[in-house]
């Protein structure tokens, strides 16, 4: 899986702001060597994306860490590049949350995103993470999407390595 390191210069395009085609979606799951409780107290953290995703440098929250309508601001690895969240769902119970994307210099608008946790019947963590958004006017699906798969990949191999038992 280190081959799908994130490399945020490769994956994006200048985007413009326009109205788009059609939506498009991006799912990737992966099971993780441990619990959706001890996975949760890492992946629900909203301020907690630079610990776990290769691509971001910093994470820094405007608002209350949970609540619905706070943002996070993701600084990328090369620091230069911010991404803007917005949390639009958030269930500790349920060990999912939902955000958009609001400003971001992926290939990507209307960007819905969800992360969610589940128990595998061995009780290791089936962790999923998906999407749907839609390419700007002069970017093309497969770009955008490609763009988003590999955020998510390099993510997600992070993950498991962070939890892997030796």
């Amino acid at each position: 899986m280190n081959a799908l390191k994130f490399t945020v210069a490769s994956a994006l395009l200048v985007v413009g702001s326009s109205h788009a085609a059609g939506t498009l979606s991006v799912t990737r799951e992966v099971t993780i060597d441990s619990t959706p409780a001890t996975v949760w107290k890492l992946v629900g953290n909203f301020n907690a994306l630079d610990v776990w995703h290769p691509a971001v440098k910093k994470s820094e929250l405007t608002g209350a860490g949970t609540k619905v309508g706070t943002r996070r601001l993701l600084t990328l690895a090369e620091g230069k590049q911010v991404i803007i969240e917005q949390l639009t769902a958030y269930d500790a119970a349920k060990t999912s949350y939902s955000y958009t994307i609001v400003n971001s210099p992926l290939p990507v608008v209307n960007y819905k995103g969800t992360i969610s946790l589940n128990t595998t019947s061995d009780g290791k963590t089936l962790l999923k993470w998906t999407s749907s958004f839609e390419a700007p006017s002069g970017a093309d699906d497969a770009s955008a999407t490609r763009a988003v798969e590999t955020l998510y990949e390099s993510g997600l191999a992070k993950l498991v390595n962070n939890f892997a038992r030796q």
